[in-house]
Order: C-alpha cells, then structure tokens, then sequence
C-alpha cells in the first residue's frame, strides 16, 4: 500500500544519483541487475548471522530497485522486458531472503513455508487481476512498467517484514505469523476486488 507513495516522493530526492547512473552509462536493465545482485549478498549476510550489515545492503538493493524504474522513465529507457525483467527479481530477492530466513531459524520452517506460499498467490493474483483491470480500462495510477492490482502487501511492507525480522529476531514467533496474516489479507482482499471489478464489468 505505501509503494505508491514512495514511488511520487523518491524522484525528488534521487536525482544525483539517477544523473551518476546516466554518467556512467548503464542501462535500466543493469541497474535492475545489479539491484539483485546486493540483493542475494543481503540473503548471504543473512546466513552468516551479520543481521544489521544485511539490514542495510538490503535496503541499498531496495534503493537499486527503486532507481531502474525511475531512471528509465527520466531519460526515456523504458521498456516492457524492463518491467518484466523488474518483478521477475524483485520475487527473487524476497524469495532468497526467506530462504536465507529458513537456514537461520529452522524453527519457523511452517513459517517461511507458507510464506513462500502466499508468495505466490499474491504475484499471481497482482498480475492476473492487473492483466484484467488494463483490458477493462480500469485506471491505473501506479506508474509501473508491468501492471500489479493493489493489496496491503506489497515491497514497501515486504522490507519492513524483513527489517522487523533481522533487527528483532527474538520476536520471530510472533512477527512471522503476523506477516503471513498480512499476507493472507491481502490475498483474499484482490480475491473480492476481482469479484466486484470484474463481475460489475461483465454485467
């Protein structure tokens, strides 16, 4: 839900670096690439137990993630394999720190079991609706590459998730399931939104 919100007021704040980027000469795609890349060093920190260094270099690949979309929209790179290319690594990453997760604390393995899980249903259920809401001509304010329907989890919460676990991980039988019912909402909220923007469409 907070992703919106970001994506209006990063731009104003990332200028400097969005013009380094263009200095330098790389594309939207590498930057996406190298977004990954800091991503799964974060899930190796991760496995070594450094939860702080991993706390950050996290969010510096949430910042690289953040930067492709904005840089290829301030100097006209877009692309749709871009955007594609975007959500396929950005699943990746959250994929890979669950999985760094489940090494550490083998204990909440049901946890990050059904976390990967839900994962799954919200992409699915983000895209296929968003596939929809674009054919109905549903307005679409989100200024993404690839259309994704809304929900209450999306990567603004994803990094607070992760954050919570890494700097508190005495709380993890609490926040886990906490996140998983976050998860589920968000989940069964697309599933009503489907069923009233579309059913009102085909009537």
């Amino acid at each position: 839900m907070i992703d919106n919100k970001f994506r209006e007021i990063l731009p104003r704040y990332v200028d400097p670096l969005v013009r380094l980027l263009n200095w330098l000469g790389l594309s939207p795609n590498q930057i996406t690439c190298m977004g990954l890349a800091i991503a799964l060093v974060a899930a190796w920190l991760v496995i070594q137990e450094s939860f702080v260094a991993a706390f950050i270099v996290w969010w510096l690949s949430r910042l690289m993630d953040a930067l492709d979309g904005i840089y290829a929209r301030s100097y006209e790179k877009t692309s749709d394999f871009g955007a594609f290319l975007d959500i396929q690594f950005d699943m990746l990453a959250y994929s890979a720190m669950v999985l760094a997760f489940s090494v550490v604390w083998p204990q909440y393995g049901l946890q990050w079991m059904l976390m990967l899980f839900c994962y799954v249903l919200c992409i699915s259920g983000a895209l296929g609706l968003g596939a929809f809401e674009s054919k109905h001509g549903i307005e679409d304010s989100s200024g993404r590459g690839l259309r994704l329907a809304m929900g209450l989890a999306e990567g603004g919460e994803t990094g607070i998730a992760y954050s919570v676990f890494l700097l508190f991980p005495g709380w993890l039988a609490l926040t886990t399931w906490l996140w998983l019912a976050i998860l589920s909402v968000t989940i069964v909220a697309r599933l009503f939104l489907a069923r009233a923007e579309l059913s009102a469409k085909e009537n």
